[in-house]
C-alpha cells in the first residue's frame, strides 16, 4: 500500500513537510531502558536453556555402575557424574544416571551430593552434553534407549514439548521432579 492510502483505522500520512523532517531527539533514559529491556530479555532466554557442560568422554571399558552396560558404544544416550575428586561415572542413559543419583548409599558409600562438580547427560537432538539439572527431561515417548524407555534429555522446554509431540511422550520434567518411583515405571514402560 502506498503512503497515500489510508487504512481502515490508521492515522493520516504525513504531510511532505513533516516527512521532511526527521525527528532524532532519543533522550537518554530511553536509550538505557531500551539496552535494560534487551539485557533482560537475554538473560531470560538463556535461563530456559541447559548450559553445555565438559565432562570427561567414556572409555571402552566403562561401565554403567547400575546395569552393567559398558557406556562408550552408546555416546548418544551417555551421562555421567563427575565427582570433586576427579572420579567420573558414565551411565549409558539418565534413567540409569537419576537410579544412581536417588540411591547413592548403594552405589557410592559414604559419598553425598556436595561432593559432585559437574552432571551431564547429553542433548538429544545436539548429542552434546549439557548440564543434567538444567535439562528438560520427556517420559514416555516411542524412542527407546540402550535400558529401553528413557529420560530423553532437552536443552529447552521448547525443544522437549517438540519432541514430545514428534513422539508421543507423556510429560516433561525437569531434575528435581524425576522420583524413584518414576524411574521403575519406566523400566516397567508405565508412565
Amino acid at each position: 500500500m502506498c503512503h497515500t492510502c489510508l487504512v481502515p483505522g490508521a492515522a493520516p500520512p504525513l504531510s511532505n513537510h513533516a516527512r521532511a523532517v526527521p525527528s532524532h531527539h532519543v533522550s537518554r533514559r530511553v536509550v538505557l531502558q531500551t539496552l535494560v529491556i534487551g539485557a533482560s530479555a537475554l538473560c531470560i532466554g538463556q535461563v530456559a536453556h541447559a548450559k553445555p557442560v565438559k565432562l570427561p568422554a567414556p572409555g571402552p571399558r566403562d561401565a554403567c555402575p547400575v546395569c552393567g552396560m559398558f557406556v562408550a558404544p552408546y555416546p548418544y544416550w551417555v551421562a555421567t557424574v563427575l565427582w570433586r575428586d576427579g572420579k567420573a561415572v558414565h551411565f549409558d542413559g539418565a534413567k540409569d544416571f537419576f537410579k544412581y543419583l536417588q540411591d547413592l548409599k548403594k552405589y557410592e558409600p559414604g559419598r553425598a551430593m556436595t561432593e559432585i562438580h559437574a552432571m551431564g547427560v547429553t542433548d538429544y537432538y545436539a548429542t552434546g552434553r549439557i548440564d543434567a539439572a538444567a535439562a528438560f527431561y520427556v517420559i514416555g515417548s516411542d524412542v527407546l534407549g540402550p535400558m529401553g524407555h528413557e529420560l530423553v534429555p532437552h536443552d529447552s522446554e521448547a525443544e522437549a514439548k517438540e519432541f514430545m509431540v514428534d513422539h508421543s511422550g507423556k510429560r516433561v520434567l525437569r531434575f528435581r521432579e524425576v522420583t524413584q518411583a518414576m524411574l521403575m515405571g519406566l523400566d516397567g514402560g508405565k508412565f
